[in-house]
């Protein structure tokens, strides 16, 4: 059984154009990203899918560059990019990681493998439901097959070619699931760890200095802390 993750990443982004590839302390943001997933997927399990256009080209060039794998699709269908990828790496189970999500959520992606090995006729794994964990910590892994029959059903509908899962909140009856839910830090809901503004993207950068390391993540509380800590540095500089 291939298990594997795909970092969905692109350049053209409305809010905060160029944002997979921005340096986050000495790294792109992208490369951190990649780096984290390496420590639990044999790196021919791992792969950037970002989009054929020209705009994209810099994220092929920087993969080739660093040795990561580089997959590309369509830039608006993203669920096909998704699937297409899936099927060209062989893989018979998919992890979906945003290209802005910097702090990965690695305790739900270890317990989702964890729980596919035990169970191979599970269909659709999410830490997603109800937003226990912050935005920007999302971990969702699907059986490719099961995704590959979805997607026949709603490859038409824009909303879902844009959005990857959509379909399957929304359908809630299909396939065999399992969520997973933050009971432990009730602080961490609702906090916005996503790199959606030119704001995120600085206070992300202060709270790596703060924090005593990146890889593993600390606890999900502390991580928090930092993250707040970060955020009044951030709103006092602005202010100064």
């Amino acid at each position: 059984m291939r298990i594997g993750c795909i970092v969905l990443a692109r350049l053209s982004s409305r809010r905060l154009p160029g944002k997979a590839l921005a340096e986050v302390g000495d790294k792109a943001m992208l490369h951190r990203i990649y780096d984290t997933l390496r420590d639990f997927f044999p790196d021919c399990q791992l792969v950037v899918a970002t989009s054929e256009e020209e705009s994209d080209q810099p994220i092929a060039d920087y993969c080739q560059c660093h040795k990561m794998n580089c997959f590309r699709g369509s830039l608006h269908h993203v669920a096909q990019r998704f699937y297409d990828c899936a099927i060209a790496y062989d893989l018979d189970y998919a992890f979906r990681i945003n290209g802005d999500n910097l702090f990965v959520e690695t305790t739900s992606l270890q317990q989702m493998i964890e729980a596919v090995r035990q169970d191979q006729t599970l269909d659709f794994l999410s830490n997603v439901k109800g937003r226990t964990f912050p935005f920007g910590m999302s971990v969702e892994l699907m059986k490719v097959r099961f995704y590959g029959n979805a997607l026949q059903q709603f490859a038409q509908d824009k909303r879902y070619q844009e959005h990857v899962t959509l379909y399957f909140y929304e359908r809630k009856g299909e396939g065999k699931r399992i969520y997973f839910y933050n009971d432990k830090y009730p602080e961490a809901e609702g906090a916005h760890l996503a790199i959606d503004t030119s704001e995120d993207f600085e206070v992300a950068k202060r709270m790596l200095k703060i924090m005593p390391q990146y890889r593993p993540l600390p606890p999900l509380n502390e991580l928090i802390q930092y993250y707040e800590q970060a955020k009044k540095e951030y709103a006092a500089s602005v202010a100064g």
